[in-house]
């Protein structure tokens, strides 16, 4: 009896392991377009998705608003350089402020959708991230009048629910090729331009925080200090800087997608 109990406890035991490997490796492949996040890799394998257009242009992204105390100050900080850029609106943030929201496509803006809320992809079913990914381009919609066409992920986290999501609601994924990490506590305008300049300028998109929402309180200070500096790179670069939609990610790939791939 001893045996046969042993026997069907190593069965029991093997089975349990099989799916625990198949559960695993489920999570592993359903994750697996997160590792278009890594850096440089991800600008070599992945051009357009990192931003990669006009290499005489550098695309300029904020994240996380509209926030009424600090997407004005970002706002008046770009007409000074005469700069249009791309929001990626959170919706609980955009529904919260419909009128500032409107106000960023009114200045010249581009908006884009970043989720309802700023929650990872690889953790969430596909069904959630395309409702996510729904809600927050309708509000975007009614509080513009503009239907968005970008979508960037939280954290720039991707899954294959992320890919479908943006499928299902006619949005082209985009993350970046160069980031200021102006969202930490000990960042200074030096330090998000420094951090800016080892990634793919020329060419590329970056990534820089309008609100504090989900950054350091009053981290958007220190971005918009920033903002002279880096048009400062963006002159030694001889670079135009603008919005994603002035990028030509949508003609031909040109030098930038061509040095990448």
């Amino acid at each position: 009896m001893a045996g046969v109990w042993g026997c069907a406890t190593l069965c029991f035991v093997g089975r349990t392991r099989r799916l625990a490997a198949g559960t695993a490796l489920a999570a592993a492949a359903y994750a697996s377009p997160s590792v278009a996040r890594l850096l440089p890799p991800r600008w070599r394998a992945t051009p357009r998705l990192s931003g990669l257009g006009d290499p005489h242009h550098l695309a300029l992204t904020f994240d996380d608003g509209p926030d009424p105390s600090s997407t004005p100050e970002v706002m008046a900080a770009l007409d000074r350089l005469g700069w249009s850029a791309t929001f990626f609106c959170l919706g609980t943030m955009a529904a919260a402020n419909p009128g500032l929201a409107a106000e960023v496509v009114a200045a010249g803006h581009e908006v884009g959708v970043h989720g309802w809320s700023h929650d990872g992809a690889v953790r969430r079913p596909p069904w959630a991230l395309t409702d996510d990914a729904r809600r927050c381009r309708d509000t975007i919609a009614e509080a513009t009048g503009v239907v968005a066409s970008w979508y960037r992920p939280p954290y720039g986290e991707l899954s294959l629910g992320s890919l479908a999501a943006a499928r299902a609601n006619d949005l082209r994924l985009i993350l970046w090729s160069a980031w200021g990490r102006d969202w930490r506590e000990e960042a200074t305008p030096a330090s998000v331009v420094a951090d800016i300049a080892r990634g793919v300028v020329e060419g590329g998109t970056v990534l820089l925080h309008d609100s504090d929402c989900t950054s350091a309180a009053a981290s958007w200070r220190v971005t918009v200090a920033a903002l002279p500096l880096l048009a400062d790179l963006a002159s030694e670069h001889g670079l135009t800087v603008g919005p994603l939609r002035d990028h030509g990610l949508d003609g031909h790939p040109g030098r930038a997608h061509a040095d990448a791939s």
